[in-house]
């Protein structure tokens, strides 16, 4: 059987069930570390409940994302994990599944673990929304689950840290109101309002543009030239002012390519 032939029939069985994102649909990838728990508390000891050198480390993945073949409009980082939003007239790869999940997690593990010094690895998933509404939902979501995860996360480690052991702080805080949750921080002189946002509400890549001074040597005059650049914003905004934030960089012709 000729090579052209064998490729033909064996292709099938790698293809038949391809699933593609229609055009026209919004596509939200999200990244997230597998067994970064053990990794950042016993591997490498990263330091509880937040450390800015592994902060560091996931907003520096999220921007090669974000430059590593795809055109990205946002990305956000919480935790372990990387969303991107891609531009509605992304069609790499046919919009497929299988492609956009296998590059993405092995390009977010190939970064983080240049950077660690170590194996890190990720998974990834395609989620495919409808409209714009969705869109927004979608950050807001995650956004507010940063806010949880930083909550429980310093009322955690402040009860390890007054001796607590696991067990006993987690079944402490189980069924805990927020409001008493911000009470038991306050108990340990903390005012979780006070907390960096970065901690609370994640962390915010998206394109910018700069004004360049350069020289045309034919005329020798100074030129002004825009570029594009990745801003990092940890300073998110919050509730309505965050959903407009999102509806202009969906709609600005400035956040796009």
């Amino acid at each position: 059987m000729h090579f052209e032939e064998l490729d033909q029939k064996m292709r099938v069985f790698e293809t038949t069930h391809d699933l593609c994102v229609l055009p026209g649909v919004y596509m939200v990838a999200r990244i997230d570390g597998r067994s970064f728990s053990r990794l950042t508390k016993d591997t490498y000891k990263f330091a509880a409940p937040f450390d800015e050198r592994f902060r560091d480390y996931m907003a520096a993945t999220a921007k090669h994302l974000m430059i590593c073949g795809f055109n990205v409009l946002y990305g956000y980082t919480e935790s372990d994990e990387i969303s991107l939003l891609f531009d509605l007239k992304e069609d790499a790869f046919s919009r497929k599944h299988r492609k956009y999940n296998s590059i993405l997690a092995s390009e977010a593990a190939a970064k983080f673990t240049s950077l660690l010094g170590g194996p890190a690895a990720f998974d990834c998933r395609l989620c495919e929304l409808p409209n714009q509404e969705l869109v927004v939902d979608y950050f807001r979501w995650r956004a507010a689950d940063a806010h949880r995860n930083a909550l429980n996360a310093h009322c955690y480690w402040k009860l390890r840290q007054d001796n607590f052991s696991q067990r006993t702080a987690t079944r402490k805080l189980e069924g805990m109101a927020v409001a008493e949750k911000n009470e038991l921080l306050f108990g340990y002189g903390i005012n979780f309002n006070d907390l960096p946002v970065w901690q609370k509400r994640g962390i915010g890549l998206y394109w910018t543009h700069i004004e360049k001074e350069g020289f045309n040597p034919r005329t020798g005059e100074k030129t002004i030239a825009q570029r594009r650049q990745i801003h990092v914003n940890m300073e998110l905004p919050t509730k309505e002012e965050y959903e407009i934030f999102l509806l202009n960089m969906l709609n600005s012709p400035a956040w796009k390519l």
